[in-house]
This record gives structure tokens, sequence and C-alpha cells, in this order.
């Protein structure tokens, strides 16, 4: 069954909604800009049960956010963003329930086997999500680092997801040319997805309305989750409401 997945995205320090493809070293095109600090929202995941949320660091400048969010929820957030070998353990430490990693897996464009083993090593597979955020090319959907603007040569398909779901907990995966734009999730990705994940994975990216709920529970037979950020009420939205999400948790457990 798909369940809504809450988030908490940072960008200088300040909770925001940004329009994923658009993020690079100078800024990013803003949806979203809160009036409240990372911990508001930890808080109020808590009070409301909602588990398997992220917490991402888009960039530097989020360090006193971040550890005020895993503070404040402890062992109820994934942690993201500049996560590596050497200060994978300090977040858990600090609060994260798991660590999503993305950009420290690549050299040169490349996926290293090697330096997933020594990381799955280090903190144990339980406690590791790779985030396999990507974007489309002609040639299907291949895994973006450095803020989704630099496309490896790791494509998302049945082989490498059924290898890499050996050494993680779980999957987090922006569709990046469809993040912040409200105008709809990527159906075909969604699809894949729930064909080929073997292990716990949530789709962000697109969403407008908890009718894509719905959606993501069709097209994936009920084994991807949905995180929905620009749309939603508590972030300035006016497609879906924070209630209509828990509403729909509540339904499908």
């Amino acid at each position: 069954m798909t369940l809504f997945r809450p988030c908490i995205d940072l960008h200088q320090g300040q909770v925001k909604q940004i329009v994923g493809g658009s993020l690079n070293d100078n800024g990013a095109k803003t949806n979203f800009i809160s009036e409240h600090g990372a911990a508001y929202y930890a808080n109020l995941y808590r009070e409301k049960d909602l588990t398997g949320g992220h917490v991402i660091a888009l960039g530097p400048g989020n360090e006193t956010a971040v550890l005020e969010a895993l503070s404040h929820w402890p062992d109820g957030l994934q942690f993201g963003g500049g996560v590596n070998i050497d200060n994978a353990q300090r977040y858990l430490d600090a609060g994260a329930k798991q660590v999503i990693v993305t950009s420290w897996l690549f050299e040169d464009g490349e996926l290293s086997w090697s330096r997933l083993a020594q990381l799955t090593a280090a903190i144990g597979r339980d406690k590791l999500i790779l985030d396999l955020s990507c974007r489309r090319t002609d040639q299907g959907w291949f895994i973006a680092t450095d803020r989704w603007q630099t496309i490896t040569r790791t494509e998302i398909n049945a082989d490498n997801l059924a290898h890499l779901a050996q050494h993680c907990a779980e999957f987090l995966i922006h569709a990046a040319d469809v993040e912040g734009l409200q105008a709809g999730i990527d159906e075909d990705l969604v699809a894949l997805l729930g064909r080929h994940c073997s292990i716990p994975t949530t789709y962000a990216g697109g969403a407008r309305s908890v009718e894509d709920l719905r959606r993501v529970e069709e097209l994936s037979n009920g084994q991807i989750d949905l995180t929905i950020g620009s749309a939603l009420d508590i972030f300035g939205g006016t497609g879906v409401s924070l209630q209509e999400c828990l509403d729909w948790n509540k339904s499908r457990r």
C-alpha cells in the first residue's frame, strides 16, 4: 500500500520548496520559504506520528537547521545532503534514524561499488538509504548527483535496482525534472519503480493533489510511497492538505 511520506527541504538554512532542476551554486527557483524553522516541522511530524520522513540539506549552510530537526524527533527522521563515510555516524548519533547518500558514492560519473561496500560495512545496511534521484534522457532515467546537476552513467533499471537493494534499507528517488513543478508525477518512472524495487521506496516529484497518492498506488501496485512538497498546505500549497495525507495514511494502515 502506498503511504504519504513527509519532508523537510533545507536551502541556505531555511525550510523551502524549490524547483529541483533549477538548483545550482547561485541559488534556485523557489516556490516557498517558510516562516518556521526545521524544528517546527520535525515537531509537527512527531505530533502526527508521521514516520519515514526525510530531511534534505540542499547545499551548504544548513547544518544548524539539520541538527535542530534531528534533535526534535530523535530516530524519527532520515537525513541526506553531503553525507559520506566520515560524517554518516555523526548524523546517526545526532538523531537520524537513517542517512541518505548519493554524491559521495560516485567517482567520475560512475557508481563506486567499493565505496558503497565500505559505507554499508561502517554503519550497517539497515541505516543506509540510497538516494537514486534521477533525470530523464533519451536512453532512460539516470542517477543525478551534485544537487541534480550532474547526470551520471548509472541507469535506473531492473538490474541496478536489484543489485543496489542488497546494500541498503530503502531507496529515495526524486524525479528532478518535475520536482517542484506541481505538474504531475512522472508516471512512467513510478511504474518502473513499482515493477523493480524490492525494498521500501519513496518517490518525489510533481505531486499536486491527494489523487496522486491514488495514482502512485495504482501504477506501482502499492509498492511505492509518495512525498508531496510544494502542493502541500504546510508549504504554502493549495493542492492538498496535510490532513488529507494523514487521512490517506490512516485508511491504508
